[in-house]
């Protein structure tokens, strides 16, 4: 089952159930939002979730592109990337969890056609704010999949106040033997799709009062769902990642993690430039010239000759049409190479200012912020040069 498939399948099974397609967002949040960077499906509906009503109704279904930092150094893994895209249901004061738990159930193994007996739950067992989350515990009972209870591995919240509540995490096994653990326990249980019930406004004090209505945020991972439909050990051997892999590894010999990162910073990249960011010192910008370098630290690492000028435009062609973004490609490629060549020349003159005697013993941070203002060159950028990995 091809991604397009999949994500037809998603759509029109909840559109089947009364959900309205709501176009995906973009991966810029609106003006006055303090995050950088849609981080999960939920993130532009946050207004609504607070009680706010939606234009286009109570039930919703979309697929939503984010973008998360905070893992970046587990890229290159089987199933982190920087940009991936959620598919994603709403409750807006309509249904509650254990009739979002049942559908997703009876999607996930009649839809998909994926064995039940795969398949485990976890569930908010309690703590001393909330009790148990017993709607999600007896659906799971009644459906015969086994359940794990946890703590705060199945509460969700937004950041420190705001909407939260208990969530259901579902998992698929994906050993070579018959599964002997539970997800917290073992690693090759991969977590699939998380319902989220959100219950609650959390205050300053930690106190939490009931929301006006009680809404259902359920975030499924595409680029998960299709590597396991496709039977596929990791997400970048899905038919999304085929002609990254593919094409990149004539051009530069890497080993696979190395592959995996080069692959999904520049995908990602692409999606980012596509959306109007360009690299700079600070905010968007800041990380988009991170992924590039990051990128250009691993290609040089064996081959100092290597450059982004060999990247095929096909490959960032493909990037775009795939997330909907009316780009050009010659544009793209040239802001990564002027982003190549700007990390260039800041590299020759790192080593020629640290090259300097007054650099030669261990630097302080008065060196560190005199490198900085004075010369351009930012902490990270000086210990790489120091120990012979810049980025």
């Amino acid at each position: 089952m091809n991604t397009e498939h999949i994500v037809r399948t998603f759509v029109e099974y909840f559109q089947e159930r009364g959900h309205r397609h709501l176009a995906g967002s973009s991966l810029l949040p609106p003006p006055g939002d303090p995050v950088l960077f849609t981080t999960s499906g939920m993130h532009p509906l946050t207004p609504y979730l607070e009680g706010r009503p939606h234009p286009l109704g109570r039930r919703l279904v979309n697929i939503q592109r984010c973008l998360r930092t905070t893992d970046l150094d587990e890229v290159g893994d089987d199933t982190h990337l920087t940009v991936f895209e959620m598919l994603g249901t709403w409750s807006l004061g309509d249904y509650e969890g254990p009739r979002s738990l049942s559908w997703g159930h009876d999607l996930l193994v009649n839809g998909f056609g994926i064995d039940p007996g795969l398949l485990h739950a976890t569930v908010f067992g309690g703590d001393e704010h909330s009790g148990p989350d017993t709607g999600s515990l007896r659906t799971w009972e009644e459906l015969g999949v086994p359940v794990e209870l946890t703590t705060d591995e199945n509460w969700w919240s937004n950041g420190p106040t705001g909407p939260c509540g208990p969530d259901s995490e579902i998992f698929m096994w994906t050993g070579d033997t018959p599964p002997r653990s539970t997800p917290t326990n073992d690693d090759r249980w991969v977590e699939v799709w998380n319902h989220v019930m959100l219950r609650y406004r959390r205050h300053d004090d930690g106190s939490l009062d009931l929301l006006p209505r009680p809404n259902v945020d359920t975030g499924l991972g595409l680029e998960r769902l299709s590597a396991i439909l496709q039977g596929k050990k990791s997400v970048f051997e899905t038919d999304l990642f085929e002609p990254w892999m593919r094409s990149v590894p004539p051009l530069w010999h890497l080993d696979q993690r190395q592959l995996r990162l080069v692959c999904d910073h520049l995908r990602s990249s692409t999606v980012v430039i596509g959306e109007g960011v360009l690299p700079s010192n600070t905010g968007r910008g800041y990380v988009l010239r991170r992924l590039v370098r990051r990128v250009l630290t691993t290609l040089w690492r064996d081959d100092p000759s290597r450059t982004l000028a060999d990247l095929p435009e096909e490959l960032i062609q493909h990037t775009l049409d795939h997330f909907g973004l009316p780009g050009r490609t010659g544009r793209i490629r040239d802001v990564l190479l002027d982003e190549e060549r700007r990390f260039t020349q800041l590299l020759q003159r790192g080593r020629r200012v640290l090259s300097q005697p007054r650099f030669s013993a261990p630097l302080t941070d008065e060196d560190y912020t005199y490198l900085h203002d004075t010369h351009g060159l930012p902490r990270e950028l000086v210990r790489g040069l120091r120990t012979g990995t810049p980025g």
